[in-house]
């Protein structure tokens, strides 16, 4: 009989032993799938310059995440929302969606290219808080703390 316990032929057995091959084969199938996509999700990140600071705090997650970006190579400046390409239309709209969802106290996380003028930073924030976000963070790469001897 298949499946029942070594040595023994009898119907009403009960099976006594556990094959954990095709757990093992589930499980690699699973890593291997994982690492895959993990070098995807990687790869799909946006490159900004973000300038220094060594006092900075860390924030929630937010579900306004603006970034600024400055491409070197082609001179153009582009705003993305939540990770996608975004007009201040766009902008306006999403912000007016998550305030009428009553999700309270949402905040605004900018990140914005060393190159990008304090004015055009001043500029999106201004467009956060017209639309109602009275609570906004700027993302910055940590630096050292300079030690003063």
């Amino acid at each position: 009989m298949a499946g029942g316990a070594l040595g023994d032929s009898d119907e009403n057995e009960v099976i006594s032993e556990i094959n954990v091959t095709p757990l093992v084969d589930i499980m690699l199938c699973l890593l291997v799938i994982f690492m895959v996509t993990t070098s995807y999700v990687v790869a799909d990140s946006l490159k900004i310059d973000l300038p220094e600071a060594s006092t900075g705090d860390s924030t929630e997650p937010s579900t306004v995440m603006l970034t600024y970006t400055f491409d070197q190579e082609t001179k153009e400046k582009k705003i993305y929302l939540n990770g996608d390409l975004a007009s201040e239309a766009t902008i306006r709209a999403h912000i007016k969606g998550e305030i009428a969802a009553g999700k309270k106290d949402v905040q605004a996380v900018i990140a914005a290219d060393k190159s990008i003028s304090h004015g055009e930073v001043i500029q999106l924030i201004d467009l956060v808080k017209q639309e109602g976000i009275i609570k906004f963070a700027l993302n910055i790469d940590s630096a050292p703390v300079p030690v003063n001897p």
